[in-house]
């Protein structure tokens, strides 16, 4: 039974030892390329579609390209929270050093796509509402997204403990996850401004395959955009918390 159980450990990948920053490290640099070269190919192929093959709305002209930036980003907002959220907790609850770290290096990535979301949420709803801002409920419970990530940031930042500030910062993180589905409900919820879902899980896409194509497109560039940087954050943020081990001096001296 036991060489059954070896052989079968042997057989396969024990993912589990990738859970120490010190395996997990090396197998980021080489995963990054590749998360770098899906972006390249995922945005040239997704840009084209969306701005140059995707026809024409029939309501807001060639303006309401700008959802082709704008939806893809606003999503990853949101999923980058949760992801964010949820390696945070993992890191909470099993008192583990690389989750928090992964929770740490998406946080600005998150706070950089809601910012992106609501920058070019209002070069759309200038001409197409005729303002620049609305105390909508999807617009405000967006920008409370944002200031959820600066929160976090700042209070990890705040304080001086890292083991400290990885449970402070996802006791916060865990709080705001109720901010998400007050987001994507917004506009069912409430009478908003903000127009409803184009694409849903439930229901037939209400645009064109062409359109649909680029934005989903999009979005897989806005994805791998995200793994890539994040790795390249977390592989930071592994060498400044690991920094007082042996693997970590041994790395500095051989590059040296």
């Amino acid at each position: 039974m036991n060489n059954v159980n070896n052989s079968t450990t042997n057989s396969g990948v024990n993912w589990f030892r990738f859970s120490s920053p010190s395996t997990f490290y090396p197998l980021a640099g080489k995963m990054i390329p590749w998360f770098w070269a899906l972006t390249i190919i995922f945005g040239v192929i997704g840009l084209w579609i969306s701005f140059f093959i995707a026809p024409v709305d029939a309501v807001q002209g060639q303006g309401y390209r700008i959802i082709f930036i704008h939806v893809p980003v606003s999503w990853m907002s949101m999923l980058i929270y949760l992801v964010m959220a949820a390696w945070a907790g993992i890191g909470l609850v099993f008192n583990a050093r690389l989750p928090a770290m992964m929770a740490e290096a998406l946080a600005p990535i998150g706070a950089w796509m809601a910012f992106l979301s609501l920058w070019t949420g209002a070069f759309w709803g200038k001409p197409m509402w005729g303002t620049w801002w609305v105390w909508d409920a999807r617009l405000t419970s967006e920008l409370i997204l944002l200031f959820l990530y600066l929160g976090f940031i700042a209070l990890k930042a705040s304080i001086d403990n890292p083991r400290r500030a990885d449970k402070a910062g996802a006791i916060l993180a865990l709080v705001g996850v109720i901010n998400i589905p007050i987001i994507y409900f917004s506009v069912k919820w409430w009478n908003t401004l903000h127009q409803g879902a184009s694409v849903s899980l439930t229901k037939a896409p209400s645009m064109a395959q062409t359109m649909l194509w680029g934005m989903l497109i999009m979005t897989l560039c806005c994805w791998m955009y995200s793994v890539a940087v994040g790795l390249m954050r977390v592989r930071a943020i592994i060498l400044e918390r690991e920094a007082h081990t042996d693997w970590v001096k041994q790395l500095k001296e051989v590059n040296q």
